[in-house]
């Protein structure tokens, strides 16, 4: 019998996942976010979209991280540049990746109730829903690098 993660686990997993894509659609079409939090809430949080079954996301916390990275975006953007390696800024970097990133430095800066280990791994985990290894990696040292400021 193989131990299943807590129902809150997977919902806080759900929850950022969705909350990386809605600030994806945000960032790629300028959704209001009060449309936006409202589209997520209706039709994607939960909801089996075609053949896709999304898992059941805590909403508080999805709205949360959404909300918060609007509101503190550019606060997040120069701490995330100043992790960057030389020669790299945030407009290089693919959008996706850009969104995992501002997702997890919200987390670390304004969910203190959330342990570092735990954001870190989770936004690896959803960096590799969309990229590979390396990206995933790269996840890692960004937002370990953001925790040791921040922490």
């Amino acid at each position: 019998m193989s131990a299943r993660p807590p129902k809150r686990t997977l919902a806080r997993s759900a929850a950022r996942l969705a909350a990386v894509q809605a600030l994806y659609q945000r960032e790629m079409e300028g959704t209001a976010l009060a449309r936006l939090l409202d589209e997520f809430h209706r039709h994607r949080l939960g909801a089996v979209i075609g053949e896709e079954d999304h898992a059941e996301a805590e909403m508080a916390f999805f709205d949360d991280v959404v909300s918060g990275v609007d509101a503190r975006c550019d606060e997040i953007d120069l701490l995330l540049s100043e992790r960057l390696a030389q020669g790299w800024n945030l407009a290089r970097l693919d959008k996706t990746m850009l969104q995992v990133l501002r997702a997890g430095a919200y987390e670390l800066i304004a969910r203190e109730d959330v342990p570092v280990a735990t954001v870190i791994n989770e936004y690896v985990d959803v960096a590799k829903a969309f990229f590979d290894d390396r990206e995933a990696k790269f996840v890692n040292g960004v937002l370990d690098a953001v925790a040791k400021q921040v922490r």
